[in-house]
């Protein structure tokens, strides 16, 4: 059996839209709203950005972040213009980068996630130079709901009310709503001062040097049932199958939907707030959907790390796979970042399978090719 292609490159950084990565279908550029909320005039002019200077499709990230891709570089400026002009975009390129906020997306306007999460935006300045990845999580609800998604500093609430949390660490401090950002801020400068190359991330870094206790000792609230496409208070959700969002068809949904605003989440989901649930075959509206359990990235040719197509392979093995099938087009499986049931690696021009693991574990069989792959229980 072949062995795999040549390490695919970690960029250790994330596209921007300052910043834009260049891809295999020209820039990525990446936008950020603010307390993971476009209004229905944003998501409509993000739309037409998106088939004015990009391909067409919008990708809804696992930060809930937005990516424009396609986008020739003789064009940058001019979508940036247009961005700014929507207020999508800080016009401090320092300052965006730093916006890794995610928010719990069904917050109520001006509760305490969303007073939290704008105060820390205001404050963004006052941070230290840290990681182009490092980010943090609001998930001050009952039951917490971004306990599983990527970030290093974490604000819960525990048994006795709001506590700040390092990634990493079983238990946070007990913090007021008045000093919590305060507080957030000094455990950036902590972890600025001691983070190496190889502990850019706070978890890998509280694994090799321990905390100081001032920052530990409760525990945060339980974490929650997972959100699924369907009706809820502030609104229908929908998801997004591999976090492709098509411009047209999402303008066409707000418009119908009569929505005053979209919000978006890390788990290829959106909400429209205020919208009306009505049909949308191009979105996921069953949340036993088994592509609400498939993950691909974008794949060949559109990025220059993968190795093969991948969206194609995946819809068709979607409803093959008893559990969660993660396509990765490279071994940096960026798609989704933790173990899935069934693992399929991009690896010149076929793939290598793995079980119950990551895109860069060890594979079990090596060498597939796609019309393997359909005969084969992957059950």
């Amino acid at each position: 059996m072949s062995a795999r292609s040549s390490k695919p490159v970690v960029q250790g950084w994330c596209p921007g839209a300052h910043r834009p990565m260049m891809s295999g279908d020209g820039l990525v550029v990446r936008v950020r709203p603010r307390l993971a909320r476009l209004s229905a005039a944003q998501t409509l002019g993000l739309c037409e950005l998106s088939e004015r200077f990009g391909n067409g499709t919008i990708d809804l990230t696992n930060r809930a972040n937005l990516q424009l891709r396609g986008v020739a570089e003789a064009d940058h400026r001019s979508l940036l213009a247009k961005l700014t002009a929507l207020d999508l975009l800080d016009a401090e390129p320092g300052i965006e980068v730093r916006r890794n906020i995610l928010v719990s997306p069904l917050y109520q306007a001006d509760d305490l996630t969303a007073r939290l999460a704008h105060e820390l935006i205001e404050r963004l300045g006052e941070l230290p130079a840290l990681p182009a990845k490092f980010g943090f999580a609001i998930d001050t609800v009952p039951k917490r709901q971004l306990a599983g998604d990527s970030a290093d500093i974490r604000l819960e609430l525990g048994e006795a009310g709001l506590i700040l949390r390092a990634d990493g660490c079983e238990t946070g401090r007990s913090v007021t709503e008045g000093e919590a950002i305060d507080r957030l801020i000094d455990l950036a400068v902590w972890f600025s001062a001691h983070f190496t190359p190889e502990t850019r991330r706070m978890a890998r870094l509280i694994s090799s040097r321990q905390l100081p206790t001032q920052w530990l000792g409760d525990h945060p609230c339980a974490i929650g049932e997972p959100l699924e496409p369907g009706t809820y208070l502030l609104g229908p959700v929908y998801g997004a199958p591999f976090g492709q969002l098509p411009a047209k068809q999402l303008s066409d949904l707000i418009g119908k939907s009569g929505a005053v605003a979209m919000r978006v989440t890390p788990w290829r989901m959106f909400l429209l707030e205020d919208g009306a649930a009505i049909s949308a075959p191009d979105f996921v509206t069953d949340g036993t959907d088994p592509l609400m359990t498939t993950d691909a990235c974008p794949g060949a040719p559109l990025c220059p790390q993968a190795e093969v197509e991948t969206r194609g392979i995946a819809r068709e093995l979607a409803q093959r796979v008893s559990g969660s099938l993660h396509v990765s087009g490279c071994t940096k499986g960026c798609a989704r970042m933790g173990s899935a049931d069934i693992t399929l690696v991009g690896s010149a021009g076929r793939f290598d399978l793995v079980k119950q693991g990551r895109a860069g574990d060890e594979p079990i069989q090596r060498g597939l090719t796609p019309e393997t792959l359909m005969t084969m229980d992957l059950t």
